[in-house]
């Protein structure tokens, strides 16, 4: 049986060229799965690619950072900035409250259900769920995503935790490299939350191009795909074209995003694509074929 690796996109529905450079990667069959953004400012838009290309699968991108809830801000105040009405504009700030007992799990899942809900009322059955800037590594943030996830009968998440040697190929800074090493102590506390532990819902063997962001050009992407070892993985990858529209948003990925998508061309279509013995797949389709007990 050949690796399966599931390629997904995430911030779909941020800007409408990002929408577009995952639809045009899709269609060139160099991506299988994007996570749908339910607060994107491209939202409507994400919807009608995701209806036109059916084959695509859509999980939902749970935003806890850096955004706009869509859940009254009175409902989740633990989640919220100084401004009271935004969540808290960085990651570190948001894991820092998370890490110090300030933020409600009850406030987490009640967002959580707020963007699966938009993705649902607007005809997407959602695939699995993952995180902007990955927050479900933190036990108290996967505990009450998994608790909804199982509630609502979404089968599958995303393993946030990128290996060692993938880690070693990603190109980021050593500072970065070092942090990911530590977060990686935390892996064993994620397969053990019950709805993993008891294959309630499933998960991979882990996530690659994690420490790749931003870096994630041809060059790297070869070298993952050449050392990934057997097994079922998810690459993560963020597409898009650095436009106008990407201007207005807040983001430190601007000129990588068509660097990964021309990565994503140019390793998985034509010829190139021959080179590794890979079965793309997405969420969905996996579930379809897995008999594991606590992994897709």
């Amino acid at each position: 049986m050949p690796t399966r690796l599931i390629l997904n996109a995430d911030d779909f529905g941020l800007t409408p060229g990002v929408n577009r450079a995952i639809a045009e990667l899709h269609t060139a069959g160099a991506l299988a799965s994007a996570t749908l953004m339910a607060n994107g400012a491209a939202f409507d838009d994400a919807v009608n690619i995701a209806h036109r290309q059916p084959t695509l699968g859509v999980g939902c991108h749970i935003v806890l950072t850096d955004g706009i809830p869509l859940s009254p801000p009175e409902t989740i105040p633990t989640l919220l900035g100084p401004d009271g009405k935004t969540f808290r504009p960085s990651l570190a700030s948001f894991f820092f409250a998370v890490l110090t007992g300030r933020v409600d799990e009850a406030d987490i899942a009640r967002e959580a259900k707020a963007q699966i809900a938009r993705l649902q009322q607007n005809g997407i059955t959602p695939t699995h769920l993952d995180t902007h800037k990955h927050t479900h590594i933190l036990p108290a943030v996967a505990s009450p995503i998994l608790a909804v996830a199982e509630r609502l009968g979404i089968p599958s998440i995303r393993n946030p935790f990128e290996p060692a040697w993938s880690i070693a190929l990603g190109k980021s800074p050593l500072l970065r490299r070092l942090q990911l090493g530590i977060i990686s102590r935390l892996r064993p506390r994620f397969l053990a939350l019950p709805q993993i532990r008891d294959g309630r819902v499933v998960t991979t063997d882990g996530t690659l191009g994690i420490s790749a962001t931003g870096n994630l050009n041809a060059e790297t992407l070869t070298k993952t795909l050449t050392a990934m070892p057997e097994g079922l993985w998810e690459l993560v990858c963020h597409p898009g074209y650095n436009d106008r529209d990407l201007d207005a948003i807040t983001t430190r990925l601007r000129d990588t995003r068509e660097i990964e998508r021309a990565a994503m061309l140019a390793t998985f279509t034509g010829e190139s694509a021959n080179r590794f013995n890979i079965e793309l797949i997405h969420y969905a389709a996996n579930r379809r074929q897995s008999n594991r007990p606590s992994r897709l």
